[in-house]
């Protein structure tokens, strides 16, 4: 996040618009929405897109020369843990960033859904994302754990009717989770799923 953050900084600062209260006015929307609020909505929806995909595509530059340090400790060998269990990615992001960390990572072949932000009517918060990913996995949402980073995400999920970990890599303190984990070596995550996933 904070590297998408940056990324919109620059990219406005282009334009010459002022960033203002940029993380207040990000977080939850979609790059359309984003692009409305600081650009007009007199846009037309291919202009909206432009700016949106050029902005991607800059965050997308900005971040490979540093992709390994910014995965939260812990992922891989957590995937490969829990390989057996049916996982989807639930994401505002758009494709091209999804296929980026995905396949950059080597983890897509780990995930047997992925719902991105293209593909709903609404945005995180609202849960259409995370029902829409159960469904796809052939999951009651009740039955899901959804790992979040932020409020947006966290408030959809539990709209969704999921149990929601919230992973500490951008605030210190997520409302509304479970449990809190600082990333995935945590000891108290691994306690608490080997709680909440009885059979493993």
């Amino acid at each position: 996040m904070p590297m998408h953050t940056e990324a919109w900084r620059i990219y406005l600062k282009r334009y010459g618009l002022d960033p203002g209260d940029l993380e207040a006015r990000m977080h939850g929307r979609r790059n359309d929405q984003i692009v409305a609020e600081y650009f007009g909505k007199k846009l037309s929806p291919e202009e909206a897109f432009h700016h949106g995909a050029a902005k991607e595509a800059l965050f997308r530059e900005m971040m490979a020369p540093q992709f390994e340090e910014h995965l939260v400790p812990g992922l891989l060998p957590f995937l490969e843990c829990f390989a057996s269990i049916p996982k989807a990615i639930g994401t505002n992001a758009e494709p091209a960033n999804v296929s980026f960390v995905l396949d950059r990572a080597g983890i897509r072949p780990r995930f047997r859904v992925i719902v991105d932000g293209m593909q709903v009517g609404k945005p995180k918060p609202d849960p259409e994302i995370y029902l829409t990913a159960a469904e796809r996995l052939g999951v009651e949402p009740s039955g899901c754990i959804v790992f979040e980073d932020s409020p947006a995400g966290v408030a959809a999920g539990r709209a969704a009717g999921m149990r929601v970990v919230g992973i500490t890599t951008t605030a210190d303190h997520l409302e509304g989770v479970e449990i809190h984990a600082r990333d995935f070596f945590d000891s108290e995550l691994a306690s608490w799923l080997r709680r909440a996933i009885p059979d493993r």
